[in-house]
């Protein structure tokens, strides 16, 4: 039984053209009951669309129409059912935000990539971290830190100088962006269901922005990040160009 394909795509001219193109040859399912979701775009829209659709049973497979495409397949009109039938799945959990602001309005939101809090101001940021409720850090001087998962480490972490993560790995990346105290701090590794709170010190003269896979909370008096397993993204990628293979492929370019 052949599957029932959905198509989505960015607002960008060539993924529509790539949408109407798809959608004239294979189909176009309703969401709600498509077997598989399939994005046209980048990886904002990859991520955009892992959202949307985070209720749904169905996996997405991505096919790029953007820049970069770390979470996409290459994108080609033939062949498109055998090649989802062949295709290797991997399951991501995306990250849950909790913060509050310095007026006390409550934050939520969930991150696929990683959580960051970032300088509002001229000023460097001032953060007290604490993991699973003790204290590791008094005071990180820096322009931002963030969390990043597996699937993210090779985003804003990697940028930011933080390590890259194999696909499969039960740790999360806490990576600090322009540390000036410490001076030297490379990050650090913790384990994949650890708390992580950032306490902004002197918030109204140091302000700090926190944000979840590019979706902005201003002001914040502290943040907290878990991994939230409860939520499952199931990503398609063409055999031997999967999350794992394109981690490992990264570190060598």
């Amino acid at each position: 039984m052949d599957k029932k394909i959905a198509f989505v795509a960015s607002d960008v001219a060539e993924a529509r053209e790539a949408h109407a193109a798809l959608v004239a040859r294979y189909g176009d399912a309703p969401l709600e009951k498509a077997d598989v979701i399939v994005a046209l775009g980048g990886d904002g829209f990859m991520l955009q669309t892992l959202h949307r659709t985070q209720d749904l049973p169905a996996p997405v497979y991505g096919m790029n129409c953007g820049t970069v495409g770390f979470l996409m397949n290459e994108y080609a009109e033939d062949g498109l059912e055998e090649r989802l039938a062949r295709a290797e799945e991997a399951i991501i959990n995306p990250l849950r935000m909790r913060a509050e602001s310095v007026t006390g309005t409550g934050y939520e939101a969930l991150a696929i990539n990683e959580v960051s809090l970032l300088r509002a101001g001229p000023q460097a940021a001032q953060l007290r971290i604490s993991v699973d409720g003790k204290v590791r850090m008094e005071r990180l001087v820096c322009d931002g830190a963030l969390v990043a998962t597996p699937a993210g480490s090779t985003a804003y972490n990697y940028s930011a100088h933080g390590p890259i993560l194999p696909i499969d790995s039960d740790v999360l990346a806490l990576t600090a962006m322009a540390a000036f105290r410490p001076r030297r701090w490379r990050g650090a590794l913790l384990p994949k269901m650890a708390l992580v709170r950032f306490d902004v010190l002197t918030p109204e003269k140091r302000p700090v922005m926190a944000d979840a896979d590019s979706r902005s909370f201003p002001d914040v008096a502290w943040v907290e990040v878990q991994s939230e397993t409860r939520i499952s993204h199931r990503l398609l990628f063409d055999p031997g160009h999967g999350l794992e293979e394109r981690l490992i492929r990264e570190q060598f370019v």
